[in-house]
């Protein structure tokens, strides 16, 4: 009977076990996220996870990551602020599971170096560019909002952050709204001009989310994920000329681009959402139901993650 009783126990033990490390961890990740880049470059999701496969797949912005989410082809991801909000009021599941707060530096209003446009209240009746159900979306309405205008009062493109780039340089548009490294690139190389960035406006930050799926059979494994994402945060803010020499080599992007959207980010450590983090997206997911930018309201606390 004390065997048995102890191989149950031995069992139960190996299940937490294999909850905890997946056979396959899918990755989405986008070129803004500091901390998703070091983290694949380094293998620290390999050295916390050693019984799993690692997949890492990229992505151009955060409704694309949603629908692979959606979709079944995503485990975790990183996103700005809006695709979560867009998702929950689709009705498809995730859940949130941490936050690296930010204060707004990483994303801005972008015009022409040459444009006589001086203030967010001077685009009104002018176009503007950016990617529907992204971070650059709540920014771009945030700041109209500041401004005394109405998101009526300008024409909005919704174009990708490359399409994005393309319209604003052929200009086809009179602003564009988006995120690192797309801003700073285009500020470095003298194409473009901050007309205003997101501080002061209350930013979430850069959200991880997973599957609903992923979290339901893997629960245990969020934790060793959020040790991961903020050590490889860390390794960047202890380490800042290596890992911008890596990530400008890996990316292909010019060092300067990429020292410059460091110095946008917050030292803030990773970790699991607070009650501040979860206010903060409600207000912002409140605001864009009020400007009938969403169909229907949605509350937030409902799809974050609670640790087993």
């Amino acid at each position: 009977m004390l065997k048995m009783f102890a191989g149950v126990v031995l069992s139960l033990i190996a299940g937490q076990v294999l909850a905890a490390e997946p056979a396959t961890l899918r990755i989405g990740y986008q070129k803004s996220s500091v901390s998703m880049v070091l983290a694949r470059e380094h293998k620290l999701f390999e050295a916390a996870l050693p019984g799993t496969q690692v997949q890492w797949i990229e992505f151009l912005g955060g409704p694309p990551l949603i629908e692979a989410l959606n979709g079944g082809s995503l485990d975790i991801g990183n996103i700005g602020d809006i695709p979560p909000i867009f998702a929950q009021a689709a009705g498809i599941e995730l859940q949130y599971f941490a936050v690296e707060p930010n204060e707004g530096k990483s994303e801005a209003v972008l015009v022409p170096k040459n444009s006589n446009v001086q203030s967010v209240a001077e685009l009104k009746g002018k176009r503007v560019a950016l990617l529907k159900g992204s971070s650059a979306h709540n920014l771009f309405l945030k700041s109209l909002l500041r401004a005394g205008l109405q998101w009526k009062d300008v024409d909005v493109v919704y174009l990708s952050p490359s399409d994005g780039r393309a319209a604003f340089e052929q200009g086809k548009v009179d602003a564009w709204v988006v995120w690192d490294p797309y801003y700073p690139a285009a500020v470095v190389d003298g194409s473009a001009r901050v007309l205003g960035d997101g501080q002061g406006l209350n930013p979430a930050g850069t959200f991880f989310v997973a599957s609903s799926a992923f979290v339901q059979q893997h629960p245990q494994a969020i934790g060793p994920i959020i040790q991961t994402l903020a050590k490889a945060q860390r390794l960047s803010l202890d380490q800042p000329e290596e890992s911008i020499a890596l990530m400008a080599k890996t990316l292909g992007l010019p060092p300067a681009v990429v020292k410059s959207y460091f110095e946008h980010r917050s030292s803030t450590a990773i970790r699991p959402l607070q009650a501040s983090d979860i206010a903060t997206q409600q207000r912002t997911a409140d605001l864009f139901f009020a400007n009938g930018l969403i169909p229907k309201k949605v509350d937030v606390q409902q799809v974050v993650f609670k640790a087993p």
